[in-house]
């Protein structure tokens, strides 16, 4: 990103300048000699948002003068990290403000640092959304991002003698400087009450929702630039405010507590991502919490779309939204409730409108993780919803039996409610139903979403079907996170890559060039200094900046399988112990995950890894050919030092299990080599570089599926391999957990007895594949040849790819260019 001299527009340096003084002195009334660290990073994100405003402004003005089409991008979840580094990026102008800050005395790379990372996501699903958020406005499309505007994000990740403590993510605690508040459009939110019926005068049966206990949903709108364009797009956070502030009443009367009682129980809606759902009240907040930003959004977007226009049918015709997950699925009877309770469409019209309306993003080929409500807890908390719900559902049904007649079976499996025990409202079929797309995020979910875990539906509804796979914004992910890199890849093909990743396909043709190959190197080196740094500072470890850097870093889940990972390790480590003069690539093995605060196995083996880590680190007999790091609170910013370090990519989840994956793009983005199942986008990855220039091991979807229908033993597996049986029972007889040594029986137990996601059927397939990667990477040259190729193959993967592809074929929504005046 570093500008020639003569290259630089000292026009906006002095600008920069003078906004950054004018910030210090009237934003925040201080001055040189008082202002903190924070408060230079709020000068200049004040300076930053300023130039924004105006390409913000033009940027709506001109979605209204072209009467264009919008598409709203709802999710629970958006993991925007921070958010500085890269408004400097997409408006060109990270050179001009290093100079200005410099000759202010100040240093952008500090001021970078003190930026809080909005984490408000949990992994994958929140960092598409805000993938999909830079990518909407580089290629100009009219959008918006509708989320919560959390006052706790994703917890922060303490390691206490191996083990994960949360702690509040306060990331608010000292404000936001990019945030607009918009008290003027607080929607009222309702929640519990009854129905009444009523005839209106056309003698129609109608419906009211009252006697609810209601909260106001304020809007916060964040500005989103698109790369060296003039639009900026508008990210909308919802906080949850309590409709009576205050009970002057209670409070005059000397209950202190009560006078402000219901302003805290209103605003805990907003409070904190996730809250453990293990309980009751969980359960009623987390829906509580879809709700809230569903029904806000959608008010939201009703009134930008009645400024201009009063008849409903157009609504379609002017509107679509994208459902990220099921979480925001309860917008499909709120847009019927809004459109036949309160804007008197006849319901037939309303069901029109809202099925071209909706698309639905399904992210999981897991039974389980697919979102259900009880509906006793639903009834209460939104008894006009259930009545809706139901008469989809009726309606639906009915159809499904004209096309299948008799089949009772299907009517049970198809219902929204699952009446096979306790009643649920499954929502990821009322997403299906009612939207007039439903995609996956990979080739091979999308197809087995339709035979294997949505089978029924794909049958019911054949052209609704359809795949995206998921991709990631180079932006981020190598100009911004990896500049040196960038600036070689540039230096040698120009910077088009930035808005065309294809473009770095031209890069084969230095994959054998020696001086291109030593440069390549030298970066790679000088980023695993960086993350060497930052471990060293963390962990007080150091590291062999010349080993394998092996990384796998993804949310903590078994079918991830960290655990897979930590048994090939402890496999290597005995492969030293009985012979420490073997000859043996040194690795560096880096973690980064969190568990959800409720999965007590995912938190078992994070305290797993660790205690290895503490045994191999400090073992003499290993002189330093294996280390092995957890390095605690995995986010945006620091996954954006390790992905640029990275030598191998761990892509291991059991095939049929990953949805798609972005990690495993981020990593080959930077040259990293996936070592991986055929799961995935790792499929589509394969396919991109070649056999050759990936490390594919372990069982394939059919040979899964085989082995489980034939009735599969983990223990066989365990008696027959010698290695495996050594790795199970070291950790069996306690060497990694002396203080306890059947800690980690659970985790024994549920390889032997079960081994849900069949690591020990793929354990010898792995280690086999690690052996490969190590004599590999002995030939250094021939490695960064295949590291290159691997880059130059990511055009695929990049979320402008994906989006043109959700506005083409789903949105039907085109580009809106403008001049700035």
């Amino acid at each position: 990103m570093v500008k020639e001299k003569n290259l630089l527009n000292r026009d906006i340096v002095e600008k920069i300048k003078k906004s950054f003084l004018h910030h210090r002195k009237y934003s925040l009334a201080t001055d040189e000699y008082s202002a903190t660290p924070n408060d230079d990073f709020f000068c200049l994100a004040y300076t930053v948002r300023d130039m924004l405003i105006e390409r913000w402004i033009g940027t709506q003005q001109a979605y209204y003068a072209g009467d264009v089409k919008r598409v709203y991008y709802l999710s629970l979840e958006f993991l925007m990290g921070r958010s500085l580094g890269n408004s400097l990026i997409n408006l060109k102008i990270f050179d001009e403000c290093e100079v200005a800050l410099k000759e202010l005395g100040l240093d952008l790379d500090t001021i970078r640092e003190e930026e809080k990372d909005a984490g408000l996501g949990n992994g994958g699903l929140g960092r598409l959304a805000a993938c999909f958020l830079d990518s909407l406005a580089t290629l100009q499309y009219p959008a918006y991002g509708y989320g919560i505007r959390y006052d706790y994000g994703i917890f922060n990740q303490k390691i206490v003698d191996g083990y994960q403590v949360e702690e509040p993510d306060n990331w608010l605690k000292l404000g936001c400087p990019w945030e607009i508040e918009r008290p003027e459009h607080e929607v009222r939110i309702q929640f519990y009450g009854n129905v009444t019926s009523y005839k209106d005068k056309q003698d129609r049966t109608r419906f009211r929702w009252e006697n609810t206990q209601d909260v106001f949903a304020i809007p916060h709108d964040v500005p989103i630039p698109g790369y060296n364009v003039n639009n900026v797009n508008t990210f909308k956070l919802w906080k949850a405010h309590a409709t009576n502030e205050f009970d002057l009443r209670e409070f005059n009367l000397g209950n202190y507590v009560e006078a402000v009682q219901e302003k805290n129980k209103s605003e805990n809606i907003s409070k904190v991502l996730y809250p453990n759902d293990n309980t009751e009240t969980g359960k009623i907040l987390r829906l509580k919490q879809q709700y809230f930003f569903v029904s806000a959004s959608l008010k939201d977007i009703i009134r930008r779309f009645l400024k201009y226009r009063k008849d409903f049918k157009e609504f379609p015709n002017k509107v679509a939204i994208q459902l990220n997950d099921t979480h925001p699925a309860i917008a499909i009877p709120e847009l019927m409730r809004l459109l036949v309770d309160e804007h008197d469409v006849q319901w037939k019209d309303a069901w029109d409108i809202t099925v071209k309306t909706f698309g639905y993003t399904n992210h999981t080929l897991l039974p389980e993780a697919l979102e259900k409500w009880a509906v006793p807890m639903f009834e209460k908390l939104l008894p006009r919803h259930l009545q809706i719900i139901y008469q989809i559902n009726y309606e639906f049904l009915s159809a499904v039996s004209m096309k299948y007649p008799g089949d009772v079976g299907r009517l049970r499996r198809m219902s929204i409610i699952d009446e096979s025990g306790e009643r649920y409202v499954r929502m990821a079929y009322l997403s299906i139903i009612g939207s007039h797309s439903v995609n996956g995020v990979a080739r091979l979910h999308s197809e087995l979403l339709k035979t294997e875990l949505l089978k029924d539906f794909s049958e019911f509804y054949e052209d609704k079907f359809n795949n995206k796979t998921n991709g990631i914004t180079q932006r981020r992910w190598l100009l911004k996170s990896n500049p040196s890199l960038s600036k070689l890849i540039t230096d040698k093909i120009g910077d088009k890559w930035v808005t065309d990743l294809y473009q770095l396909k031209q890069l084969e043709k230095y994959a054998d060039d020696m001086n291109f190959i030593k440069s390549w190197q030298n970066i790679k080196l000088e980023n695993k200094k960086v993350l060497a740094k930052i471990i060293k500072e963390e962990l007080d470890v150091m590291v062999d900046i010349n080993s394998i850097f092996d990384v796998q870093v993804k949310r903590l889940h078994e079918y991830k399988r960290q655990l897979l990972n930590v048994l090939n390790i402890i496999s290597m480590y005995i492969d030293i112990k009985s012979n420490p003069e073997i000859d043996f690539v040194p690795r560096t093995f880096i973690f980064g995950a969190k568990a959800a605060p409720g999965y007590y196995m995912a938190k078992l083996i994070i305290k797993l890894i660790n205690n290895v880590g503490s045994i191999i680190n400090n073992d003499p007999d290993i002189k330093g050919k294996i280390k092995v790091l957890f390095l605690p609170n995995y986010r945006v910013s620091l996954a954006e030092k390790i992905f640029p370090a990275s030598d191998v990519s761990e892509q291991i989840s059991t095939a049929g299990k990953e949805a798609s994956g972005t990690g495993n793009m981020k990593f080959q983005l930077n040259g990293a080599l996936t070592v991986g199942t055929l799961d995935g986008a790792n499929i589509e990855i394969a396919e991109e570089v070649g056999d050759k220039n990936i490390f594919i091991f372990g069982l394939k979807v059919e040979e899964v599926k085989d082995l489980s229908a034939k009735g599969y033993n983990p223990r066989e597996y365990y008696e027959k391999n010698v290695r495996l049986k050594k790795v199970i029972d070291l950790i069996s007889c306690g060497y990694f957990s002396t203080e306890s040594p059947s800690l980690f029986q659970p985790i024994i137990d549920s390889l032997l007895n079960g081994d849900q996601y069949f690591l020990l059927a793929d354990f010898q397939s792995y280690y086999d594949c690690q052996q490969r990667v190590s004599q590999e990477y002995k030939s250094y040259d021939n490695w960064t040849k295949k590291s290159i190729i691997n880059v130059a193959n990511t055009g695929k993967f990049s979320t402008d790819r994906t989006i043109r592809e959700y506005a083409e074929d789903i949105w039907n929504i085109k580009p809106c260019d403008f001049d700035m005046k």
